[in-house]
C-alpha cells in the first residue's frame, strides 16, 4: 500500500497570513510539520503550496515541495491536484500545515485505518475534558456512531443537553469529541470527493467534510 503524505500549505490566511512560515524555536513551521511527517512510514511526503515563498523555504531546507493552482478554496482541493500530478499512490494522507508538533503516531493511525479495504476516508477524533474547548467554535466537535463513523461535524457543541443548568454540567453530562484536522483517503475517493459541489451545510458551518457526509 504505497502512501503520500501531503501537507497543504497557504501563505494568505486571513486569520493569520504567513503562518507557514512563522518562527518556532528558529525553525519554520512549515519545516516542523514536515519533519514530524517524516518521522511516519510514507513512502513520500510533499507540501502542497501556491505561493513561491513557502516554495523556496521548503526547498532551502530540502524538502519537497508542489505548486499548486491559487484557486483552491480547501487543503483537500490542493492534494487532489497533488495525487493526479503524482500517480501510482493507493492513499493520501492530508497533513494540517499549521500544526508543527503533531504526532508521527496519530499519522501512522490514520495510514492503517487503510488496511481494512472497505475503508475510503478516515480521520481522528480526541476526547474532550475542558469547558473552553466544547465551546471554542474555532474547535469543530463531531458525533460519531457504534461503529465509529462520523454522524455530523459542528463548531457548536453537539450534542445539545437539554437538562444542564450551566455550561459548566455539560462535560459532566456527556463525553464529547473533537475533530483533529488530519484526512487520508483512497486516491479514488479523494479524486471522486473534490468533484463534489459545496453543500449547505458546509457552506453554514464552513467545514468541508459535511459536504462528504451530505452527499453520503
Amino acid at each position: 500500500m504505497k502512501t503520500l503524505g501531503i501537507i497543504p500549505a497557504r501563505y494568505a490566511s486571513t486569520r493569520f497570513p504567513a503562518k507557514p512560515l512563522v518562527d518556532i524555536a528558529g525553525k519554520t513551521m512549515i519545516q516542523r510539520v514536515y519533519e514530524q511527517a517524516k518521522k511516519c512510514d510514507l513512502d513520500e511526503v510533499v507540501v502542497a503550496t501556491d505561493d513561491e515563498r513557502i516554495s523556496s523555504v521548503v526547498e532551502s531546507f530540502g524538502g519537497k515541495v508542489v505548486m499548486t493552482s491559487i484557486k483552491h478554496q480547501s487543503g483537500t482541493d490542493r492534494c487532489a491536484e497533488v495525487a493526479l500530478a503524482m500517480p501510482g499512490y493507493d492513499v493520501v494522507i492530508n497533513i494540517q500545515g499549521d500544526e508543527p508538533f503533531i504526532d508521527p503516531a496519530q499519522i501512522a493511525l490514520v495510514r492503517s485505518c487503510f488496511t481494512d479495504k472497505n475503508i475510503q476516508l478516515a480521520t481522528l477524533i480526541k476526547e474532550i475534558h475542558s469547558d473552553e474547548e466544547l465551546f471554542n467554535h474555532n474547535i469543530p466537535k463531531v458525533v460519531v456512531n457504534a461503529n465509529q463513523q462520523a454522524i455530523y461535524f459542528s463548531r457548536h457543541p453537539i450534542p445539545y443537553i437539554r437538562n444542564a443548568e450551566e455550561r459548566e454540567d455539560w462535560i459532566t453530562k456527556h463525553l464529547f469529541y473533537k475533530h483533529i484536522g488530519i484526512y487520508g483517503y483512497t486516491t479514488e475517493t479523494l479524486l471522486e470527493i473534490t468533484k463534489l459541489k459545496p453543500s449547505s451545510l458546509e457552506l453554514a458551518e464552513s467545514l468541508e467534510q459535511l459536504r462528504w457526509l451530505e452527499n453520503g
